[in-house]
C-alpha cells in the first residue's frame, strides 16, 4: 500500500520561501511518477509540479516554474516542494500524489496524501 504523508508548510510573508516534503512508504520514490498539486477554498486542484519516475525530468505548471523546485531524495524515500517567492496568490493546501504517468488533471493520480497547509501574508 502506498502512503504519503506530507510536511512543512505553515506561514510565511511574501517573498518568502518554504519547503515541502512527502514522506513515501509503501514504494520507492522512483516507482511512480511523484507530483504536487494544490488546491485554495472554492477552487479545483490545481496541478504544481511533477518529477518523472527516472532521468530527472520535472515538470511545472507555468505559474510557478521558476519559482518552485521539485526533488526526490531515493535514500530518505523523500520528495520535496521548494517554494521561494511566494506569492500573495499561492496560499492554499498542497498535496503530494503518486501516479503511473504525468498528467495535470488531478483525477488521474492515483495515491494522496492529507496536505499541508500553506498560508502566505501580504
Amino acid at each position: 500500500q502506498v502512503q504519503l504523508v506530507e510536511s512543512g508548510g505553515g506561514f510565511v510573508q511574501a517573498g518568502g520561501s518554504l519547503r515541502l516534503s512527502c514522506a513515501v512508504s509503501g514504494h520507492t520514490v522512483s516507482s511512480y511518477v511523484m507530483g504536487w498539486f494544490r488546491q485554495a477554498p472554492g477552487k479545483e486542484r490545481e496541478f504544481v509540479a511533477a518529477l518523472a519516475r527516472t532521468g530527472g525530468n520535472v515538470y511545472y505548471s507555468e505559474s510557478m516554474k521558476g519559482r518552485f523546485t521539485v526533488s526526490r531524495d531515493g535514500v530518505r524515500g523523500t520528495v520535496f516542494l521548494q517554494m521561494d517567492s511566494l506569492k500573495p496568490d499561492d496560499p492554499a493546501v498542497y498535496y503530494c500524489a503518486a501516479a503511473s504517468a504525468i498528467a495535470q488533471e488531478a483525477t488521474t493520480w492515483d495515491y494522496w496524501g492529507q496536505g499541508t497547509q500553506v498560508t502566505v501574508s501580504s
